[in-house]
């Protein structure tokens, strides 16, 4: 069997490494390091030149720039934000060639911002973290990449929440003799015309590259454990007039941004009261009714559960696809996987040859937490063996000067994750300069603050669609909390990281000593 979880790789230079053959030679200090080049490594480099700090490298494990766009190549792919929204404000892009874009476009703006704004030469390819400890005499981070090693007064992470696949602990799946790989690692290689392929999962993944595949392979088997709500996707061309204004009338793309954000607070409004949500519902409900008329089949297809309670999709293709008669969706669950076929929870065996999972990602068990130790040598996991918490989405009790963008709870079921970023992203460069100006070596956040502000978060989120909408979600951890999404409006996030309160923080000075600074 092929490798799941291989990563995938793209073309592109690499950059030398500062490592010291041998171990001789002494290892570079950095003012900040950053992991990843998604939105939020690329968007935290931009920010940091524009406010005058240099004095960083930014770690990337693959070979070019871009992150979950890089890496989710599949048929399909596209963005459910509009592309207007899904795009940093700062780097605004007129060439957008459809409201939502797609995979390819993003994946090319991402790239694009990179060299617009002169962050390659700080980036450096090839290399993956391995460890970052604190050390708390020298009150800075040790860094081991796969090319090297450093150290850093700041963390910033930019690993996100979607960088890792999930496999299902299924019977036989290691033992499965044809091919096998997971939708974030298409294999472009292997032809898929004429082939029995079995796709594991219905989520926002699937919803997207199996109308794509359908119409070549042969026989489909859609293994479908909850279906998932889906509503009509309102997408088209952009028109020659329309990208004109874009391009030439002065303040229009920032209006249509702005009018698009300011307009997707409502849904947060809507997803806090369920009664309101079942509105929303209505819209999927009456497309599903409008595109399935098959009754049978339409039962099959529609959830127990309230709309947004797990993510909701959106498309067009989706049930034209699945109702191709070389499509079966089953949903009895798979009791195992043979060396050619899988079979049901039902006895029913079915010979595949081709297994595509499209099961998601480790969103409530960062593996970049096995990689991180705090103060005390205690191990980011370990810390969080109860269930991910952080302050603001952002720092960490107990992991001085770390700062993890798309940390707990900043996910969104409303708006564009770019949002949270930048706003993630100024809390970072404010937090940088408020230690500069007081001559800090180290914040970090009291655990009394962290825990206030998680309580704050439970208040929100109780009531809500995630937590009364009768599902089990990617948002809930092992204890059926969730710390996943943020319950309520972006502006209240972005109001409360618009600069750091130094009160919420316990404050070293670069002096070398074990008392923290008071606040002042």
């Amino acid at each position: 069997m092929t490798s799941i979880l291989e990563p995938a790789k793209d073309g592109g230079a690499r950059t030398g490494t500062e490592k010291a053959p041998g171990g001789r030679g002494p290892t570079r200090h950095l003012r900040v390091a950053v992991i990843g080049t998604g939105f939020s490594g690329l968007g935290t480099a931009i920010r940091l030149l524009q406010s005058g700090i240099d004095d960083f490298l930014v770690f990337e494990r693959a070979d070019e720039v871009g992150g979950t766009w890089r890496d989710n190549s599949y048929p399909g792919c596209a963005c459910d934000v509009m592309s207007h929204l899904y795009s940093f404000s700062f780097a605004r892009n007129p060439n957008w060639k459809s409201t939502f874009a797609s995979r390819d476009e993003l994946y090319a703006y991402l790239r694009d911002t990179a060299d617009r704004f002169g962050v390659r030469p700080h980036i450096r390819f090839g290399h993956e973290l391995e460890a970052a400890r604190w050390d708390e005499d020298e009150r800075h981070w040790k860094i081991e990449t796969s090319q090297g090693q450093y150290t850093a007064q700041f963390l910033v992470t930019g690993t996100g929440y979607l960088s890792e696949a999930a496999v299902p602990d299924i019977q036989g799946l290691t033992d499965f003799e044809g091919k096998i790989f997971h939708s974030s690692n298409w294999d472009h290689d292997h032809d898929l015309a004429g082939r029995r392929v079995a796709v594991i999962g219905t989520g926002a993944s699937a919803i997207q590259f199996v109308p794509e595949i359908q119409p070549e392979v042969a026989q489909l088997d859609l293994y479908q454990r909850t279906p998932p709500w889906i509503g009509p996707k309102p997408d088209k061309a952009n028109s020659e007039l329309h990208t004109k204004m874009l391009r030439s009338l002065p303040g229009y793309q920032q209006f249509r941004r702005g009018f698009n954000m300011w307009g997707r607070e409502i849904l947060a409004f809507f997803w806090k009261r369920p009664k309101l949500a079942e509105k929303v519902q209505k819209m999927a409900s009456d497309h599903l009714q409008k595109s399935v008329p098959d009754e049978a089949l339409r039962a099959k297809l529609t959830p127990d559960y309230l709309v947004a309670c797990k993510r909701l999709l959106f498309s067009n293709t989706w049930y034209p696809a699945i109702q191709q008669p070389n499509v079966e969706i089953v949903t009895d669950g798979i009791a195992e996987v043979r060396p050619k076929s899988i079979v049901g929870s039902d006895g029913v065996e079915r010979e595949v040859d081709t297994i595509i999972l499209g099961t998601g990602f480790q969103a409530t068990d960062r593996p970049v937490a096995r990689r991180i130790w705090g103060r005390g040598g205690v191990q980011l996991r370990e810390a969080w063996k109860d269930g991910m918490a952080a302050h603001r989405g952002t720092t960490i009790a107990g992991f001085p000067n770390l700062f993890m963008l798309l940390g707990p709870n900043t996910a969104l079921g409303h708006s564009s994750q770019t949002v949270m970023i930048e706003a993630q992203v100024q809390y970072v460069v404010d937090s940088l300069k408020q230690a500069d100006k007081r001559g800090l070596a180290s914040i970090e956040v009291r655990q009394e603050a962290q825990d206030a502000y998680n309580r704050k978060l439970d208040k929100h989120l109780e009531g809500t669609v995630w937590m009364s909408g009768g599902c089990k979600s990617w948002y809930l951890d092992a204890n059926g909390r969730n710390t996943t999404v943020f319950p309520t409006y972006t502006w209240r996030f972005r109001r409360g990281t618009k600069r750091l309160d130094l009160s919420e923080y316990q404050l070293a000075s670069r002096v070398r000593s074990t008392k923290p600074v008071p606040h002042q």
